[in-house]
């Protein structure tokens, strides 16, 4: 089963689920969005959005295929880029760290550690780029595939919760934690990209 991460972009933006690629409540404000749905162009609204990010800060998103097939997504970006992260009882999100705004893999391809490799993915990105940590309000009670990420996978995969709340609690991932935590980034993306594996060089003491 061949897997791969790309960037999202405006030319894969179309390979997101319909409900997902015309829905704004990370992108716009409750006021905005609420007018955006009444006039119909969440969807434009949601291509402004990533063309103005992919601009002005780069990449904020991954696509996740399996064998070709689109399969899952994440998006992220500094909280100043996410509106609707100032409703949130928990707000803010630190300075230093960047937003994990939300991600969804197709029930099929659950359980199969794509949620990891995602975050894992965006850890990378984010660590040549200079930032400190990702960071992301969770659903402590989740039932069911909405806009905020499930409580439960964000300390499943690494977050720590720095900000406790019956409902939304705000979670944190440091990057530069330690140096074990970047090997381990390393090693699945070397094992996602099929990489060659090389034999560690001796390092001096």
């Amino acid at each position: 089963m061949g897997r791969r991460l790309v960037p999202l972009t405006l030319d894969n933006l179309p390979e997101l689920p319909k409900r997902c690629r015309a829905c704004v409540f990370w992108e716009l404000d409750p006021v905005s969005g609420e007018a955006a749905v009444k006039a119909g162009t969440p969807e434009l609204e949601k291509e402004a959005w990533i063309s103005a990010v992919l601009l002005e800060w780069g990449s904020c998103g991954r696509v996740v295929y399996v064998d070709d097939v689109p399969v899952g997504f994440v998006l992220y970006a500094p909280p100043a880029y996410v509106p609707r992260s100032t409703a949130f009882p928990t707000s803010p999100v630190s300075a230093d760290a960047v937003q994990l705004i939300t991600a969804w893999i197709m029930p099929a391809y659950q359980g199969q550690g794509l949620g990891r490799v995602m975050v894992q993915t965006v850890a990378k990105d984010l660590m040549r780029r200079g930032f400190r940590a990702i960071e992301a309000f969770g659903d402590a009670r989740w039932k069911e595939p909405a806009c905020v990420l499930p409580a439960d996978h964000l300390l499943a995969v690494g977050f720590k919760t720095v900000r406790p709340h019956p409902t939304y609690p705000r979670l944190r991932l440091e990057l530069r934690t330690t140096l074990s935590w970047k090997e381990d980034v390393e090693l699945a993306l070397d094992r996602l990209l099929g990489a060659v594996q090389k034999e560690p060089a001796l390092r001096p003491l």
